[in-house]
């Protein structure tokens, strides 16, 4: 499953990197937004931009609430969390920059790119996999870190 997420995310990934020109924004909104309403994406990248703020922070507990109950079975306990986020997510916590991109219901998987600009100016694409829960929130279920071909000034 794991690695079907990752191909998943890596062909995302080369189809939203690929794409240029880009759609108007308009049209981009309205594309997503036809799959889920603003008030959802806006939800999705307030949970993301939140766990970074912890992540950041240094706050493992914060940022291990923001995962979802299958990545917070894989991992255990914040401390866990953190410590895989700093070995194999990196880029999460050093970006200078961050940019949400436009989400996309793809099969059923919600999916929310952010990209990042890392302080020697590459740049990858963090494509995250969302999930609902039955409270109405959202949780962080993946991530996958891909290289983009768009070049930082």
């Amino acid at each position: 499953m794991q690695n079907a997420r990752r191909a998943f995310a890596a062909t995302l990934a080369a189809i939203l990197i690929a794409a240029q020109p880009w759609p108007s924004a308009h049209a981009q909104t309205r594309l997503a937004e036809s799959a889920l309403a603003a008030s959802e994406w806006s939800a999705i990248r307030r949970a993301i931009d939140d766990q970074r703020k912890a992540l950041k922070s240094g706050d493992a507990r914060k940022a291990f609430s923001f995962a979802s109950p299958g990545i917070q079975a894989q991992f255990g306990t914040p401390d866990t969390f953190l410590a895989m986020v700093r070995n194999g997510y990196g880029a999460l916590i050093a970006a200078r920059y961050v940019e949400f991109l436009e989400g996309a219901v793809i099969e059923g998987a919600v999916i929310q790119p952010l990209r990042l600009v890392a302080p020697d100016n590459s740049v990858l694409v963090a494509l995250y996999t969302m999930e609902k829960q039955k409270d109405g929130r959202w949780r962080i279920a993946g991530c996958v870190l891909a290289p983009s071909t768009v070049q930082a000034a």
